[in-house]
């Protein structure tokens, strides 16, 4: 994707530092590692933002609030040495009950009022949002482990931290990523 299409990610500090060199322009490529992500409430109590109301932050440029700093992160981790070749992170784009199991009801919206994730219900992420990415424009091809943290600082109190955590490998052939074996880790 071009730096041009990415000013607002870029503003949110979600490309690799080599994209804030003084010498990259508009038209220079990015490549991005997209993948959704759906996170559900599997507690008894409404997960809700870190910070209050009046201290989220308006992102002009995306148009909404951010009420959480950083909502997920995201590391590609080299699949032998496990060290960290490339990283992302998510601020809370939309705190909100996107879907729920049956029986459960939506109650969080995506306004400036309420945000949250209320228990039964998920917070869905398409591949498409914003930062919703690593930027692995400086990776080899290879094969890696995609780890996916949410609420990584535990600043969100909750019951059970042990599922916060999901891990993928990924076979990078320089064109193309295929995940496989994503699993739940306490790591």
């Amino acid at each position: 994707m071009s730096m041009y299409n990415l000013r607002c990610a870029a503003e949110e500090n979600c490309l690799a530092s080599s994209a804030y060199r003084g010498d990259v322009r508009d038209y220079d490529l990015r490549v991005l590692l997209r993948f959704p992500q759906r996170v559900k409430n599997q507690g008894t109590s409404d997960f809700l933002p870190s910070r209050p109301r009046y201290s989220w932050e308006w992102h002009s440029c995306h148009q909404h609030y951010h009420s959480m700093d950083e909502f997920s992160h995201y590391d590609l981790l080299d699949a032998n040495t496990q060290s960290r070749v490339a990283e992302g992170h998510k601020a809370s784009f939309c705190l909100e009950d996107t879907s729920c199991d049956y029986g459960y009801h939506r109650r969080f919206a995506c306004t400036a009022h309420t945000q949250g994730l209320s228990p039964g219900c998920y917070d869905t992420y398409g591949a498409d949002i914003d930062c919703q990415w690593i930027d692995i424009t400086d990776v080899n091809p290879g094969n890696y482990i995609l780890k996916v943290s949410v609420n990584p600082s535990y600043l969100v109190p909750e019951s059970d931290y042990s599922n916060n955590v999901v891990r993928c490998d990924i076979r990078y052939t320089g064109h193309h990523a295929y995940a496989s074996g994503c699993t739940i880790s306490p790591y």
